[in-house]
């Protein structure tokens, strides 16, 4: 199978043999192909996620992707799904204020782990 079959569409340059690809490249075909999102939104997103929710909401509540224009999320406990429903117009602002709103989801999709 060739490289591109295994990365789907995702963009990336032809190299030959065995020359070096930058990070970058590679972890947006892996973003690509995880359906993650794009690399240079989520790395710094996730990355980061405790700081922007603070510890205790990052405790019960992972991000999992960004999908077009909403970030989905996973939470441990059903009532921390309620709880978001309230906190998640500040939490988006939040990541709006850090990454700009162009960068930014404007919804929250919340689901419980099982």
């Amino acid at each position: 199978m060739s490289t591109a079959g295994r990365w789907g569409s995702a963009p990336r340059r032809h190299r030959g043999g065995d020359d070096p690809v930058r990070l970058s490249e590679s972890l947006g075909a892996v973003a690509h192909r995880l359906g993650v999102g794009d690399a240079a939104t989520v790395g710094p997103l996730f990355a980061r996620w405790p700081e922007l929710v603070g510890d205790a909401v990052a405790a019960h509540v992972r991000p999992l992707r960004i999908d077009g224009d909403t970030l989905v999320v996973s939470v441990d406990h059903p009532a921390w799904a309620a709880q978001l429903h309230h906190l998640g117009p500040d939490i988006l602002a939040r990541i709006a204020d850090e990454y700009g709103p162009a960068a930014t989801p404007s919804r929250l999709q919340v689901k419980v782990r099982r």
